[in-house]
């Protein structure tokens, strides 16, 4: 018997409202602000995604040698070359995706959160 369940994945950002815009253009869903200091997706697969403010936020580093990514998403994509087009219009940053013939690549938000599309 589950003691919880999933309410939420929350991701800290310096501007929530730009966080939300980007992941509303990769993943569709609703957007609805809660301020200037929460911002939340909804109607992606069941899983709110939400965007905090966090002031000094610095973002995890990929790879580090010494730490940890702390947490990442694999978003699930029919074409690879066709999503990444799509995400570097959005704003993502390339972080590993030299390989090619790789089943998943690697990029960051415009926060610096890393998230990999993976082919389906």
């Amino acid at each position: 018997m589950a003691l919880a369940t999933l309410g939420a994945v929350v991701l800290d950002c310096p501007a929530p409202a730009a966080l939300a815009d980007f992941y509303a253009g990769l993943l569709g869903g609703e957007i609805e602000r809660g301020g200037d200091d929460w911002v939340q997706l909804t109607g992606v697969g069941g899983t709110v995604v939400a965007f905090q403010a966090a002031p000094g936020h610095v973002p995890p580093q990929w790879p580090a040698p010494d730490g940890s990514q702390q947490l990442h998403l694999d978003l699930v994509v029919p074409d690879l070359d066709a999503a990444e087009k799509e995400v570097l219009a959005l704003g993502a940053t390339v972080l590993d995706a030299a390989d090619r013939e790789r089943s998943f690549r690697v990029y960051a938000d415009p926060a610096g959160h890393p998230f990999c599309l993976c082919l389906n």
